[in-house]
């Protein structure tokens, strides 16, 4: 095939695999057909289809070249052998000396001693492997890069067609759930709390490619860039929308937006249409190419990605096939959904939209940031919600205890809606102390600030009268972009955040990724650690550039305004040595230039790495302040992976040793009139908030829905009471204070949710 092989053999191959498939007779003569042709075509002696079936085996389902005998009877796991290394990992294999190759798997009723080249590659439909296709010749043959591309192409076309005549029925897949008259509960992880009680509606992103091969790649290439000016349109609609709504999520429709402009992806999506198929087949081969790549990438940070793509990917092409987008919905409608992207959400009728389950997802999915501006409850990486939930199948969804409940009983279904009816009277409560201070029956008064990361977070400080923005992430917005912004597009982020504060101070802290999500690395090898690799700070002092870009961005944005700058991972005091002095050649350049100084300047650092506890003497005499971090804090001391479910309730923040670590700190930024905040989750819990202030803290930053819980427990408390009773407490032997400071909240009438 190499050499010889051009495009318009391609195009006249998938010509004919369309016309063989939509042809007449049983599934398995069409395929038998198909193998056989693929093997002339492409001058192979083999060519198989591997098929994947309930239990995660691929069955040989057709061949040309193999022992007949073999179909039907052979089957691999995935993983083992050549086929199932193939599927496990959805990568293609081109191997001149199939033989040699350590996972090569010997099946005598094949017949395949003969046969010594192998290539392979998976078969996808609609982001999943359904199996694998194999040409194999007797010479040992290496296969180039065309070569795999276009078996690659010729699998696309022939995993749409299989799974339009449901080669392999959808029920096949799944086993008997057993007693369905029983309620089931599903657990899943809380991307955002709430109660939701109404009826499944399930989510179909992928759209359904009616016409895979092209006639004319001229016509193809124009269908392509109208669709593409369509979409841009509707993301354009949307963000002007966003900026009516109550929840301002403009900027995560922004950085979508960048998505439909990339040159990079149009342009395989172009070569492609000019391989010979369709606008419809080349968007769905380029986005299952991309999504398989950045699904091989350990980062989550990466891979939350995934769920922008597909969403771009599928409005693409839906608006190539002139679907509708928007689905009507029952009242109370819980939509079940393997992942989503942002504007598919926006989409739904929000007014009846209670409840968002995902099979996948993660807390910085856009999706996620999304259902959170609209204060929609959900559930994410809940496993088996679409085979095991149905199209309006009555459900609960509670996503404060983690689970979705399936055919609930009628004392179930009373139950929750007690408790929705708990939670709406809690909020009004919220509600009507938000403009008082946060502060104790005796008088100790706490700052309350909330940690933000995208602009539409900054509409928590109207909503929650907090003090400011203790924590604002940098990074969050540009994690889906290539590259790092320029010093123009930060400085426009960094000054529409100033001014959502209104004059509040805003803590922004620099970038905090590691080296791999910045574009600009030259390293692309994966580290084993990467929560303790080269990321923060370590890296940024590496790359200078990138810090003194960003920095620049602040000062520019902060004229005349509050700025307070704050160093992550920062482990000794000679980095934050270092980082400051980068920060003074940026101010000198900034009133060098004529640029106007900001009204006061701060420069801080968090507090995450054990290491600097021991160094803390000297970096209260250099910095203007300190926020503890401790999330990365607590995993750092204890040595535990915070993400990981089997560490997860070991180790408790309200532990003497966590407290007493805290209070040290909190005693020496007092002695030294240095000012000390809290930024980490534990900040945002109204039991940790009590031991907080009772050790010294008297600066918190926490997620937006944690400032009313936060306030009304400071407001019920004793500050006298509570002192003496946590610090006495600081010596115990207990691995966990929670039970106690929880009895004692409840034998004084403190406000504990």
């Amino acid at each position: 095939m190499s050499g010889t092989f051009s495009a318009g053999d391609l195009r006249r191959m998938l010509s004919r695999l369309r016309d063989v498939m939509a042809g007449v007779g049983a599934v398995q003569g069409r395929l038998d057909k198909v193998v056989a042709l693929i093997a002339q075509d492409l001058r192979a002696d083999v060519c198989s289809c591997y098929v994947m079936r309930a239990g995660e085996v691929l069955e040989l389902f057709a061949t040309f070249g193999l022992s007949q005998k073999a179909v039907h009877l052979t089957r691999l796991r995935v993983g083992e052998g050549l086929v199932g290394e193939i599927a496990a990992h959805a990568r293609p294999l081109a191997l001149a000396d199939a033989w040699s190759h350590p996972q090569f798997v010997y099946r005598p009723e094949t017949g395949e001693d003969f046969f010594r080249s192998l290539m392979g590659v998976p078969m996808i439909q609609a982001g999943r492997v359904i199996g694998v296709l194999v040409v194999q010749t007797k010479e040992e043959r290496p296969f180039n890069d065309w070569e795999v591309e276009t078996l690659e192409t010729v699998a696309m076309v022939i995993a749409e067609l299989m799974a339009a005549t449901q080669v392999v029925k959808r029920e096949e897949l799944f086993q008997s759930e057993g007693n369905a008259t029983l309620h089931v509960r599903l657990a899943g992880a809380v991307l955002h709390p709430g109660v939701g009680i109404g009826f499944a509606v399930m989510h179909k992103p992928h759209v359904r490619i009616g016409r895979l091969v092209g006639d004319d790649p001229v016509t193809e290439q124009y269908r392509l860039h109208t669709a593409l000016n369509s979409l841009r349109k509707e993301v354009d609609a949307l963000i002007d929308s966003s900026r009516d709504n109550e929840g301002d999520y403009g900027d995560i429709l922004e950085v979508y937006r960048m998505f439909a402009d990339d040159r990079g992806w149009i342009s395989k999506i172009s070569e492609v249409i000019s391989s010979g198929l369709t606008a419809e087949a080349a968007v769905q081969k380029v986005h299952d190419d991309t999504r398989l790549r950045m699904m091989q990438v350990n980062d989550p940070i990466i891979r939350e990605r995934i769920q922008d793509l597909d969403d771009l990917a599928n409005r693409l092409l839906s608006i190539l096939s002139g679907g509708d987008k928007r689905t009507e919905l029952p009242d109370n409608a819980i939509l079940i959904c393997r992942s989503i992207g942002p504007t598919e959400l926006l989409d739904y009728d929000r007014r009846k939209l209670k409840g968002l389950v995902m099979e996948e997802g993660s807390p910085t999915m856009h999706a996620a940031v999304v259902a959170k501006a609209l204060d929609i409850p959900v559930l994410a990486q809940v496993s088996g919600a679409l085979s095991r939930i149905d199209a309006l199948d009555q459900i609960v969804l509670d996503a404060n205890a983690g689970q979705v409940i399936l055919r609930p009983s009628e004392e179930i279904l009373e139950l929750y809606t007690a408790a929705v009816e708990t939670r709406t009277k809690q909020k009004a409560g919220y509600a009507a102390i938000r403009e008082l201070p946060a502060v104790t029956k005796d008088g100790m008064k706490v700052s309350l600030n909330i940690n933000a990361g995208f602009l539409l977070d900054m509409q928590g400080l109207a909503e929650t009268n907090a003090d400011g923005i203790g924590l604002y992430r940098t990074e969050m917005p540009f994690l889906a972009m290539p590259t790092l912004p320029d010093v123009a597009a930060q400085y426009a982020l960094y000054k529409q955040v100033v001014n959502g504060a209104k004059g509040k101070p805003v803590t922004f802290r620099t970038l905090d990724v590691g080296g791999d999500k910045i574009a600009a690395s030259s390293s692309n090898a994966p580290e084993d650690n990467p929560a303790m690799g080269w990321r923060s700070i370590r890296l940024t002092l590496d790359r200078p550039a990138l810090l003194r870009q960003q920095l620049r961005a602040m000062i520019k944005a902060t004229e005349g305004e509050y700025l307070r700058v704050m160093f992550p991972m920062i482990a000794n005091v000679a980095e934050f040595d270092a980082a400051r002095r980068i920060f003074k050649l940026e101010m000198d350049r900034h009133l060098r230039d004529g640029g106007r100084p900001p009204k006061t300047v701060k420069v801080g650092t968090m507090l995450e790495v054990p290491s600097l506890l021991w160094q803390l003497d000297a970096l209260l005499k250099r910095a203007d302040f300190i926020s503890v971090g401790t999330n990365d804090l607590m995993q750092f001391m204890y040595a535990s992976d915070r993400g990981n479910t089997k560490l997860a309730n070991r180790y408790d923040t309200l532990s003497p040793a966590v407290l007493s670590v805290l209070h040290e700190v909190a005693r020496k930024c007092t002695a030294a009139n240095v000012e000390m905040s809290v930024c980490g989750e534990m900040a945002g819990n109204p039991l940790d908030a009590l031991a907080l202030l009772a050790i010294g803290c008297r600066n918190l930053s926490m997620s937006a829905a944690g400032v009313g819980p936060v306030r009304a427990v400071i407001r019920s408390a004793t500050f006298k009471e509570l002192e003496p009773f946590v610090l006495n407490l600081l010596t115990a032997d207990d691995s966990s204070l929670r039970e106690r400071f929880r009895a004692f909240a409840r034998d004084r009438g403190i406000a504990v949710a």
